[in-house]
């Protein structure tokens, strides 16, 4: 099964294809709770939650006294507008760039 256009609203992609796109990323499924899932990156890790309104990122010990940042992306927006945000691990704060690339 293809995924949709990056630019579709994930409101329009199916739970598979959901999971099928976090997987594709790098996500591993926390298992008995299928709506959350660990993305581990060298520098930093985030953990993903699928909620009911909203995809629900928390990135760990990101903030600059080393607290997690929460940041929630409604399903109205698209897999390319997702992909507009990353942790940097130089400055310990979201800047523009990647969470989730495109694919």
């Amino acid at each position: 099964m293809a995924l949709p256009p990056p630019n579709t609203p994930l409101y329009n992609h199916t739970l598979p294809a959901l999971e099928r796109w976090l997987q594709e990323q790098g996500c591993e499924s926390h298992g008995s709770e299928r709506n959350r899932w660990l993305l581990c990156h060298d520098d930093w890790q985030a953990e993903i939650q699928l909620d009911v309104t909203d995809i629900v990122v928390c990135y760990l010990k990101a903030g600059a006294d080393g607290r997690d940042i929460q940041r929630a992306f409604p399903y109205s927006l698209s897999r390319m507008d997702i992909g507009e945000f990353q942790v940097s691990n130089e400055s310990r704060q979201l800047r523009s760039k990647s969470i989730l690339p495109l694919t």
